[in-house]
């Protein structure tokens, strides 16, 4: 079992790989840090709603639990 410390730790490592991918796209498609980081910015939080709202639902599904 791990600890709670070292499942932030790895929530947050993925999070800042996610953020610097996501810049480096927006600066692809628009030669723009800022824009870039913005989409990067708006991408993350929009991901963490949608995977919130995920859970919830899988938690009222009973399928497939034992």
């Amino acid at each position: 079992m791990e600890t709670r410390r070292r499942s932030m730790a790895k929530a947050l490592s993925w999070q800042a790989v996610g953020l610097a991918t996501m810049t480096g796209i927006g600066f692809a498609f628009t030669g723009s840090v800022a824009a870039g980081s913005a989409m990067a910015v708006v991408s993350g939080l929009v991901g963490l709603g949608a995977y919130l709202l995920h859970e919830r639902v899988w938690a009222r599904i009973a399928w497939g639990r034992a």
